[in-house]
């Protein structure tokens, strides 16, 4: 099992596909399976990585205090690791705000970036959001959190057609569960995460992406995203929920591989 050793955990990470390097990384949940529906189109064209962020699936930590900054900084070291100088990045959710990072601190580490679902800085909603879901971790435990989960991240009608689905994501969730500290430590991390005032200083072509019915991270967090990030586009699916990638995997993709190969 891959691993690599960080400062105050080790990573877990997996390489596949062949092509241009292409790293995915994944939302609060953390772990690199998030991506399987589209993991095997993407490897056709790409060398794909995936990892687990530190404290979340096979990874390990020791990490006693949790930032969007080390995420990226962790990223960058697997880069190194790995030697690959450039790629281009689909970040999903707190993905996302890692991509932010690594276009404004880590410029030259990105060739293209893909932001989903993601957004700039925290609103009202986004705040209130969390703050339930914060509730519901350390107030009734991590199954309560897990069996919530789906109600934020997909859309009623894909949850009502879907009941096996979502029960097998609540099981893995619970057999994959980080520690309840860990969870919340990193709820107040994305809670916390600001970078509007640097929006402008990301200077790598860039594709927003979101679904129109995204409760989580709604449609207007992405179209402020790209209206402060200087040639950004927006891309808007008319359906798919939070994870969309999972949900409408084929219209996603119409929309992100365009552009990652550079059309």
């Amino acid at each position: 099992m891959p691993m690599l050793e960080r400062p105050d955990g080790a990573l877990f990470y997996e390489v596949t596909g062949s092509g241009p390097p292409l790293v995915l990384v994944s939302g609060l949940g953390g772990r690199g399976d998030y991506w399987a529906a589209i993991v095997p189109v993407l490897a056709r064209a790409f060398t794909v990585v995936l990892h687990d962020h530190v404290a979340t699936g096979r990874s390990t930590s020791r990490r006693t205090t949790h930032s969007v900054e080390a995420l990226a900084a962790d990223l960058d070291a697997l880069l190194g690791h790995l030697g690959i100088a450039r790629c281009s990045l689909v970040g999903h959710s707190t993905g996302a705000a890692v991509g932010q990072v690594m276009a404004q601190d880590y410029a030259a580490r990105l060739g293209r970036l893909v932001l989903y679902a993601g957004w700039a800085g925290p609103d009202p909603h986004f705040a209130h959001c969390f703050k339930v879901r914060r509730r519901l971790l350390t107030e009734i435990g991590v199954p309560a959190y897990n069996e919530a989960g789906p109600l934020f991240m997909y859309p009623p009608l894909w949850i009502s057609r879907n009941p096996d689905k979502v029960a097998a994501i609540v099981a893995a969730n619970d057999a994959a569960a980080a520690e309840a500290d860990d969870i919340a430590a990193r709820i107040d991390m994305i809670v916390g995460f600001d970078r509007r005032a640097r929006l402008a200083e990301i200077g790598v072509p860039t594709l927003v992406v979101c679904a129109a019915d995204d409760i989580l991270t709604p449609p207007h967090l992405s179209e402020e995203l790209a209206a402060g990030i200087p040639g950004a586009r927006l891309a808007t699916l008319p359906w798919g929920g939070h994870a969309c990638s999972q949900t409408a995997p084929e219209e996603f993709l119409a929309s992100v591989l365009p552009f990652l190969r550079g059309r």
